[in-house]
């Protein structure tokens, strides 16, 4: 992200933030984005104020990350993006997670791994206010859970996950698959956008290596295709917090390593939100990431800097099997050890 974006990202968060007040007018009452009855749906362009007349504010100032001249305001974004403390979820009498300490600071760049079942979308669901613990407390950008407008909060917070895949129109153009995230909805009812919203989603595409998609109906798209999709959505509101559920998950090697390429550029930059990405396999990890949490069974089974984390004991025991890591050039590859008489020969489920 440049200069000239960074700017852009500013004063696009402040649009963000005024149609937060709006929305949350709108709301109320209604318990799921995705779920809204039509008059929740309707976002005329000028219910109250003009995005082309937004100004900041004591309040809107102190919550960007990103100033005008295109700086990084470090004293803006909390020290703690992200804290659970204690947090266990039971849904149907299953613990899906069991007394879960974390803790993203600002500017830090995590994977979440672990075997199947272990709780990681769970996880992320958490993180990303969709999901409220059972017991113990999530702090998310400067407020607890229970305590907040979680409508205001979520669109600090991008989510690129299959469950929002699942509800994208395929018969919407790409641009408006994007443009749409602007509202926090999906599928667009016939009502008019800012040109600072077409503006921000076509440079987002274009980013993400979509320049010649923008018009496509979404539906048209191979996985990897809309893979990058998703990311633009998820970065249309300028997050502060970019939570992404298995972005690689069902791609072919070719379309992996073109978006690991689009992932690790967006990890690099200074000016991109705090990242978090869950993962089955630690080929899939873009270099530039900080930090690792391993889950096994609902609980944490080690957490913290890449180099000490991801190495091949504390794999080999959140996965239960025996585990050889390699690193190069900040890509990582294990594989199984060998067993008695047999090959060596790379796993193919970590």
């Amino acid at each position: 992200m440049d200069r000239h974006g960074a700017a852009a990202g500013y004063r696009y968060r402040l649009v963000r933030m005024n149609r937060n007040s709006i929305r949350s007018a709108m709301t109320k009452g209604c318990r799921a984005v995705g779920s809204l009855p039509p008059a929740c749906r309707t976002r005329p362009v000028a219910a109250g104020c003009s995005e082309k007349s937004v100004t900041p504010t004591a309040d809107t100032a102190s919550r960007s990350a990103l100033r005008p001249d295109g700086a990084r305001n470090v004293s803006a974004v909390p020290d703690v993006v992200l804290r659970l403390d204690a947090v266990t979820v039971v849904r149907d009498g299953a613990t899906l997670l069991s007394d879960i300490h974390w803790t993203v600071a600002d500017g830090e760049r995590w994977v979440i791994l672990g075997p199947n079942g272990a709780g990681k979308t769970t996880l992320l669901q958490v993180a990303a206010s969709r999901v409220f613990p059972t017991l113990g407390t999530v702090e998310l950008l400067g407020g607890r859970l229970g305590e907040i407008d979680v409508f205001d909060l979520r669109s600090r917070v991008g989510l690129a996950s299959s469950a929002v895949a699942d509800v994208l129109p395929t018969h919407e153009r790409v641009i408006d698959v994007v443009m749409t995230a602007a509202w926090s909805v999906v599928g667009r009812a016939g009502e008019k956008y800012a040109d600072d919203d077409l503006r921000r989603a076509r440079d987002l595409l274009v980013q993400v290596g979509c320049r010649n998609l923008i018009e496509r109906r979404y539906g048209t798209l191979s996985e990897g295709e809309r893979k990058r999709v998703q990311i633009a959505r998820a970065l249309m509101t300028d997050p502060e917090l970019l939570l992404m559920d298995e972005p690689a998950a069902g791609l072919d090697l070719g379309a992996r390593e073109a978006l690991l390429r689009h992932l690790t550029r967006l990890v690099a930059d200074p000016l991109s939100p705090v990242t978090v990405i869950v993962s089955h396999h630690v080929e899939e990890i873009p270099p530039g990431i900080t930090h690792a949490l391993l889950l096994r069974a609902g609980s944490v089974a080690a957490a913290g800097p890449v180099a000490t984390t991801l190495t091949g004991p504390l794999l080999s025991a959140c996965f239960g099997i025996p585990l050889k890591v390699s690193v190069s050039a900040g890509r990582f590859a294990a594989w199984m050890l060998p067993v008695p008489g047999g090959p060596e020969r790379p796993a193919t489920s970590v």
